[in-house]
């Protein structure tokens, strides 16, 4: 069995409000849905923005976003920055908000994480990924996670082991299993390839 997740487009859900999150070109999700949808349906919106690298695609997307008219509006300069404010948001919602995600896998996996903790159900989350396939590994020798990983192999930041990133992506922690790529020899590392970009 599979365990990566897939991922749909996001599509509009009946609900009394909506909490859409997005980071890079994610925000290009949320424009695709604004065009099916009624001009005042982000008055009962809540768009949280994540920009990327790219500074004047990021100014794109943000004015894009801002001229939805949100009913709140919030840029934080990174994922670990937006989960507290996502958290409290979750935490003071009531029955009928719906939550959309768009962007990289990291950014679905850790909020998505964070909604199914907080006792959203899952048919109430529309996700779609966009942009970069970097992946969020966590070491299953040293449990830490490194975020951003390209290469195959990739090394642990926190241990320093180099590890197999595999296809298996744990829902529970929102990222993919690295393991030993030659535990038997150590000094044996092949040499690392851009895999996931």
């Amino acid at each position: 069995m599979l365990s990566r997740p897939k991922y749909g487009g996001l599509s509009p859900m009946p609900g009394s409000a909506h909490l859409l999150v997005a980071n890079g070109a994610g925000a290009q999700s949320i424009t695709d849905l604004a065009r099916r949808l009624p001009p005042d349906w982000f008055a009962d919106a809540h768009i949280i923005y994540i920009p990327g690298d790219s500074a004047s695609a990021n100014d794109h997307f943000s004015q894009a976003l801002q001229a939805l008219r949100p009913r709140q509006w919030h840029q934080a300069p990174s994922i670990a920055s937006a989960l507290p404010r996502i958290a409290k948001v979750l935490a003071d919602a009531h029955m009928g908000l719906r939550l959309y995600l768009a962007g990289t896998e990291g950014l679905i996996g850790q909020v998505m994480q964070l909604a199914l903790h907080c006792g959203m159900d899952h048919t109430t989350i529309s996700t779609e990924q966009r942009g970069s396939l970097v992946r969020r590994m966590q070491c299953v020798h040293c449990k830490g996670i490194t975020e951003e990983v390209t290469t195959q192999p990739a090394q642990c930041a926190h241990c320093k082991l180099w590890l197999f990133v595999r296809d298996h992506y744990s829902r529970r922690i929102g990222a993919f299993q690295g393991v030993c790529i030659h535990a038997e020899e150590p000094d044996n590392i092949p040499a690392a390839i851009t895999s996931f970009l």
